[in-house]
């Protein structure tokens, strides 16, 4: 009982980092209707920046407070990759937007190997760790057998985020102009700009709203792990597509809740059966879940009105 208590804190924690990175593909699919491959790389460079940012924050500063530090970086790291998120928009896939369907595509798969092969050579091919922050853990009760339940600050912080965002980002999107914008884009472009909603500013600021929620992911992944490297970008970020998928792309609730379910899948499979496999276990309950429910868990299916 103990182990799964355990675990299932494990899982959500690491369900949650998912979540976050999968807001961000859903925004972006449910407004242009296009996978954004480069997400997993920008919040690979989010997580970057944030590293160097908490390096200058605590070593050129001197600023001692771990929780002051992660403030600032958390703020810097959104701004830094939102602007990143802006660029990439308005040169990767901006020209592209009438062209056939497969050119976006190419284009974010083009800009993801830009990232990797960027930051690789900028900041080298080892991992980068951090120094230790907020080893604290709250032990919640340790069973008969001496194993201790525990749940750390950062977990708690990870979570309480992941929490905080989806309600502010469905707020945004259900009761805001630029929500009802998006929303507007999102069932016909040309309609929308009829009726003078500027197209190119709404799908330019869900850019910055993916890039800036990815900061966060990356800020929150290297709170958890202390360390990264140029290449965690393709796998978080696979899963994290898995996981909007999974819950129901062009759903915010439903992304989190396929991170969730992501999350919660590889722990327990790590803990009780092989750790090699827990990838394969990700994958089968996705393909598992859309043979019976296509749309995903709370996705709705698209009637083409002729």
């Amino acid at each position: 009982m103990e182990v799964f208590a355990q675990q299932l804190i494990n899982g959500l924690t690491l369900g949650s980092i998912y979540g976050l990175i999968a807001i961000g593909y859903t925004m972006v699919f449910g407004i242009i209707g296009m996978i954004n491959f480069a997400h997993g790389d920008v919040f690979m460079l989010s997580a970057f920046i944030a590293l160097i940012t908490f390096l200058i924050v605590t070593t050129w500063l001197g600023i001692s407070s771990i929780a002051l530090a992660l403030l600032i970086v958390l703020v810097c790291a959104m701004l830094l990759t939102a602007l990143w998120g802006w660029a990439i928009e308005r040169i990767a896939y901006r020209p592209l937007r009438g062209s056939f369907r497969l050119a976006p595509l190419i284009s974010a798969i083009g800009v993801s190997i830009f990232l990797s092969n960027f930051v690789q050579v900028v900041q080298g091919a080892r991992n980068k760790p951090t120094p230790p922050m907020m080893r604290d853990v709250i032990t919640l009760w340790t069973g008969d057998n001496g194993y201790a339940v525990a749940l750390s600050y950062k977990q708690i912080i990870i979570m309480l985020t992941t929490v905080v965002l989806l309600a502010g980002f469905w707020y945004l999107v259900q009761k805001t102009p630029l929500g009802r914008a998006q929303r507007a884009c999102e069932q016909d472009r040309k309609m929308a700009a009829l009726l003078g909603i500027d197209v190119d500013r709404t799908i330019s600021l869900t850019f910055v709203l993916g890039a800036a929620l990815a900061a966060v992911a990356g800020t929150m992944y290297l709170l958890y792990y202390g360390v990264v490297s140029f290449s965690d970008g393709f796998t978080p970020g696979v899963k994290a597509f898995t996981a909007a998928v999974l819950g129901g792309i062009g759903s915010l609730p439903g992304a989190v809740l396929g991170g969730l379910l992501i999350g919660l899948v590889e722990t327990f499979w790590s803990a009780y059966f092989s750790i090699e496999y827990k990838d394969v276990a990700a994958f089968s309950i996705l393909a598992i879940v859309l043979i019976f429910m296509p749309s995903g868990i709370l996705g709705r299916p698209e009637v083409e009105k002729v």
